[in-house]
Protein backbone atom coordinates (compact mmCIF):
# COMPACT_ATOMS: atom_id res chain seq x y z
CA UNK A 1 0.00 0.00 0.00
CA UNK A 2 1.20 3.18 -1.11
CA UNK A 3 0.54 6.65 0.91
CA UNK A 4 0.74 9.88 -0.53
CA UNK A 5 1.37 13.10 1.27
CA UNK A 6 0.67 16.30 0.30
CA UNK A 7 3.83 18.40 0.12
CA UNK A 8 3.38 22.05 0.23
CA UNK A 9 5.25 24.36 -1.46
CA UNK A 10 7.26 25.17 2.46
CA UNK A 11 7.72 21.57 2.65
CA UNK A 12 9.22 21.85 -0.57
CA UNK A 13 11.21 24.76 -0.18
CA UNK A 14 12.37 22.88 3.67
CA UNK A 15 13.53 20.15 1.71
CA UNK A 16 15.70 21.98 -0.88
CA UNK A 17 17.41 23.63 1.87
CA UNK A 18 17.83 20.38 4.09
CA UNK A 19 19.36 18.92 0.54
CA UNK A 20 21.96 22.11 -0.42
CA UNK A 21 23.19 21.69 3.79
CA UNK A 22 24.00 17.99 2.67
CA UNK A 23 25.58 18.35 -0.51
CA UNK A 24 27.83 21.16 0.92
CA UNK A 25 28.74 19.01 3.75
CA UNK A 26 29.61 16.19 1.21
CA UNK A 27 31.36 18.38 -1.24
CA UNK A 28 33.62 19.61 1.88
CA UNK A 29 34.57 16.28 2.58
CA UNK A 30 32.99 16.92 6.46
CA UNK A 31 31.39 14.00 8.36
CA UNK A 32 28.17 14.88 9.97
CA UNK A 33 30.00 14.80 13.37
CA UNK A 34 32.98 17.44 11.71
CA UNK A 35 29.77 19.49 11.01
CA UNK A 36 28.10 19.01 14.29
CA UNK A 37 31.19 19.84 15.83
CA UNK A 38 31.67 22.93 13.54
CA UNK A 39 28.22 24.07 14.27
CA UNK A 40 28.35 23.43 17.48
CA UNK A 41 25.72 20.96 17.46
CA UNK A 42 25.12 17.36 18.30
CA UNK A 43 25.53 15.08 15.23
CA UNK A 44 22.80 13.61 15.99
CA UNK A 45 20.93 16.88 15.26
CA UNK A 46 22.32 16.93 11.84
CA UNK A 47 21.25 13.55 11.19
CA UNK A 48 17.53 14.53 11.62
CA UNK A 49 17.91 17.30 10.21
CA UNK A 50 19.25 15.77 6.97
CA UNK A 51 17.48 12.87 7.15
CA UNK A 52 14.37 14.74 7.57
CA UNK A 53 13.19 13.51 10.66
CA UNK A 54 12.79 17.28 12.35
CA UNK A 55 11.95 21.12 11.12
CA UNK A 56 15.59 23.23 11.28
CA UNK A 57 15.24 25.86 13.28
CA UNK A 58 16.57 29.48 12.26
CA UNK A 59 19.46 29.40 14.44
CA UNK A 60 20.43 25.88 13.59
CA UNK A 61 20.50 26.81 9.93
CA UNK A 62 23.00 30.36 9.97
CA UNK A 63 24.83 27.78 13.12
CA UNK A 64 25.53 25.23 9.70
CA UNK A 65 25.60 27.62 7.17
CA UNK A 66 28.64 29.48 8.88
CA UNK A 67 30.15 26.57 9.55
CA UNK A 68 29.96 25.89 5.90
CA UNK A 69 31.41 28.84 4.34
CA UNK A 70 27.65 29.57 3.20
CA UNK A 71 25.78 32.72 3.81
CA UNK A 72 21.74 32.88 4.05
CA UNK A 73 20.14 35.16 2.45
CA UNK A 74 16.79 36.56 1.43
CA UNK A 75 16.58 37.30 -2.19
CA UNK A 76 13.60 39.31 -3.87
CA UNK A 77 11.87 36.39 -6.32
CA UNK A 78 12.27 38.59 -9.42
CA UNK A 79 15.69 38.04 -8.70
CA UNK A 80 16.32 34.43 -7.69
CA UNK A 81 16.99 33.88 -11.73
CA UNK A 82 19.37 36.42 -12.37
CA UNK A 83 21.27 34.83 -8.65
CA UNK A 84 21.20 31.37 -9.43
CA UNK A 85 22.80 31.95 -13.05
CA UNK A 86 25.84 33.89 -11.34
CA UNK A 87 26.51 31.28 -8.49
CA UNK A 88 25.92 28.44 -11.67
CA UNK A 89 28.62 30.64 -13.54
CA UNK A 90 30.70 30.49 -10.96
CA UNK A 91 30.64 27.16 -9.42
CA UNK A 92 31.47 26.00 -12.87
CA UNK A 93 34.86 27.58 -13.24
CA UNK A 94 37.44 25.76 -12.29
CA UNK A 95 39.31 26.72 -9.35
CA UNK A 96 42.80 27.08 -11.53
CA UNK A 97 41.81 29.92 -13.33
CA UNK A 98 39.96 32.10 -10.44
CA UNK A 99 42.38 35.01 -9.44
CA UNK A 100 44.38 34.40 -12.49
CA UNK A 101 44.97 36.91 -14.88
CA UNK A 102 43.50 35.93 -18.06
CA UNK A 103 41.32 33.98 -16.40
CA UNK A 104 37.87 33.67 -15.17
CA UNK A 105 36.14 37.30 -14.26
CA UNK A 106 34.32 38.44 -11.68
CA UNK A 107 30.39 38.25 -12.39
CA UNK A 108 30.07 42.08 -11.08
CA UNK A 109 31.90 45.02 -11.03
CA UNK A 110 31.71 47.98 -7.75
CA UNK A 111 33.81 49.86 -10.17
CA UNK A 112 34.61 50.64 -13.86
CA UNK A 113 37.95 50.30 -13.41
CA UNK A 114 37.98 46.97 -15.32
CA UNK A 115 35.59 48.00 -18.39
CA UNK A 116 36.82 47.21 -21.28
CA UNK A 117 34.57 49.82 -22.92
Amino acid sequence: MVIYKNISKSNQAGQHVVAAIKAARLKKGLSQRALADAARMQQSHIAKIEGGATDVQLSSLVNLARALDLEIMLVPRKLVPAVQTIIQSRTAESPQNRGEPGGARPAYSLDDENDDA
